[in-house]
């Protein structure tokens, strides 16, 4: 099955493709303007994530590069009893993680909603991602770049067994693992 069409699982998560049918859902846990303190810029509306979103599916215009994106879905309904878009008992999402996979690496990023943060559902999915992406025959390196003063994003980083180069690119220090040689 193609990289970007997996649904991957870790212990209390389902990592599903993206669908435009998020944006709404992602718009809402995506809202607060904290979550922009490292990276810039401000929240989407749900229109903006939605037209974000529609461009991410269609897939990159390159055909060298992979877009994979996921959403990360609590798999138990939460304690506060409400449900996600997909409804049934299936939890709240909660955040992204995303891979751009080009000429052998593979450069991830992840995000959690304020409201969920400090419960290592971060650090739960960059692994399973990561790990996904070992099993790539075309992927001999992943990397990621954080913040240096993004303490929460580097123990994802860590985490996830990537490890602080010292390269810094536009103000961000470039973490790598190799993932086959």
């Amino acid at each position: 099955m193609p990289l970007h069409t997996d649904t991957l699982r870790t212990a209390r998560l389902d990592l599903l493709p993206l669908r435009v049918e998020h944006a709404e859902e992602m718009a809402a846990v995506l809202a607060d303007p904290e979550l922009h303190t490292f990276t810039g810029g401000a929240p989407h509306t749900p229109e903006s994530l939605r037209s974000r979103y529609e461009r991410l599916v269609a897939g990159s215009p390159d055909p060298a590069v992979l877009w994979c994106n996921w959403v990360l879905r609590l798999r138990e309904a939460p304690e506060d009893g409400g449900h996600g878009s997909d409804g049934g008992d299936a939890g709240p999402l909660v955040g992204t993680v995303q891979a751009t996979v080009t000429a052998g690496t593979a450069e991830v990023a992840w995000v959690v909603g304020t409201r969920r943060q400090g419960r290592g559902f971060a650090g739960e999915a960059a692994r399973a991602l990561v790990a996904r992406l070992g099993e790539e025959p075309g992927v001999r390196t992943v990397v990621a770049h954080v913040h240096p003063d993004h303490r929460a994003s580097a123990a994802v980083a860590a985490a996830a067994g990537l490890t602080p180069t010292g390269i810094v690119h536009e103000g961000e220090v470039r973490w790598q693992r190799a993932v086959r040689a």
